[in-house]
């Protein structure tokens, strides 16, 4: 049990959104934790381990979905974001979930036209732009494409099967002359924001991440929902699920704010010139 002030702050998040609502941690509910750290070949067994403790709730990120819905059909889940809920299968649709799945899609995939654009900005070049991405998370990198193609830039796909090959796909970008990175590879790549951050300043590469927690840990840039808000809001899905909604009828809601986060020490160390209308429609700067 991760306790009722768990260091995590997305689990933390969570217990502070259960007791905005007026639950007491211990008195009226505990918390189970697990973390595959970056190794999916784990969830299965982890998933195990909580189906057999009889469960009421499962709170999921997006990366445990998939061996979640494979694993379930009857525990309620509520995931913090995914990428695309109806696409990858997880959800009917987001008014009528139709299943045992519901909770926040944070749109992650349709903001990579946006993310490429603010790289642009930051980049105005004609030099290309690469994508990093995953096997699941194929669709940042089909998203990008097509933004691309609309905008007469040029892209070029780098994609990962392991943490580990992060530095050659960055060698990649290198050689191929890249202005910037856009980083999608989220099973992969989010437990590690710090060890990312440094890969691509070494490779002096501008990039730009969908959470903030990348920038926290010496990443350029990020433009995505809040994710700690997300994991406060699905305390209210939780909420109705133990007063007796089913999450078949519980519609997936989407993020009403997206925040531009920018580190400008790493701004400063690459060297960058970060335009002054950029720097102004940021949310937060961090010095």
């Amino acid at each position: 049990m991760a306790g009722p002030n768990p260091q995590n702050q997305f689990v933390n998040a969570l217990v502070r959104g259960m007791r905005e609502l007026g639950y007491a941690y211990g008195e009226h509910y505990v918390t189970e934790t697990r973390g595959a750290e970056g190794k999916p070949e784990r969830y299965a067994g982890l998933i195990a381990d909580l189906l057999g403790l009889k469960v009421d709730v499962i709170v999921a990120v997006a990366a445990s979905l998939r061996a979640l819905k494979q694993a379930t059909s009857t525990i309620p889940i509520v995931m913090t974001g995914s990428e695309d809920p109806v696409g990858l299968g997880y959800v009917a649709s987001l008014a009528r979930p139709g299943g045992n799945i519901t909770g926040v899609s944070l749109q992650l995939i349709e903001l990579t036209p946006k993310r490429l654009e603010l790289l642009k900005q930051l980049v105005p070049t004609k030099a290309p732009v690469g994508v990093v991405f995953d096997q699941i998370g194929r669709g940042y990198w089909e998203s990008a494409a097509a933004a691309a193609r609309e905008r007469g830039w040029t892209v070029i796909p780098l994609e990962i099967s392991n943490a580990g090959e992060l530095p050659n796909a960055l060698r990649a970008a290198t050689t191929a002359r890249a202005s910037a990175v856009i980083v999608n590879a989220g099973l992969l790549l989010d437990p590690i924001p710090g060890r990312v951050a440094e890969l691509t300043a070494d490779a002096r590469l501008p990039a730009i991440y969908r959470f903030r927690y990348y920038v926290d840990a010496g990443g350029l840039m990020s433009y995505g929902a809040d994710l700690v808000d997300s994991w406060r809001h699905a305390a209210v899905f939780v909420d109705k699920i133990l007063r007796g909604a089913k999450p078949a009828e519980l519609p997936v809601e989407q993020p009403s704010k997206f925040e531009l986060v920018i580190n400008l020490k790493t701004v400063k160390a690459l060297g960058v010139t970060i335009p002054p209308s950029l720097l102004a429609r940021a949310d937060q700067v961090i010095q």
